[in-house]
């Protein structure tokens, strides 16, 4: 009888913890959406050569990504990575163009 109840409690806690994985991972996902939908807007900016339009997106993306860090959904490194990569597509792109217009 004693081993029926310890069964008991191992399932009903493997189906909590499996509930709150679940709850966790549909969050998670939510998350890296959204920062891959900013990614997606400010390169679609920078390729339509909008420096204005590319600027709010930057700001909006690296503020998707600081908040992916915080909720613990990302790595600091990795955020910093692509916020890294981002900025220098950004600079590299109208950087050339401002030296070309003078």
């Amino acid at each position: 009888m004693a081993d029926e109840k310890k069964v008991a409690v191992k399932k009903s806690s493997a189906e909590k913890r499996h509930a709150q994985s679940e709850v966790r991972r549909l969050r998670n996902k939510a998350v890296k959406s959204t920062c891959r939908t900013s990614a997606k807007k400010f390169v679609a900016a920078v390729q339509k050569k909008d420096q204005e339009e590319a600027k709010k997106a930057l700001v909006a993306l690296q503020s998707e990504y600081d908040t992916a860090v915080r909720k613990g959904v990302i790595h600091r490194n990795a955020a910093s990575r692509k916020k890294s990569r981002m900025y220098k597509l950004y600079n590299v792109t109208f950087n050339a163009s401002a030296a070309e217009a003078k």
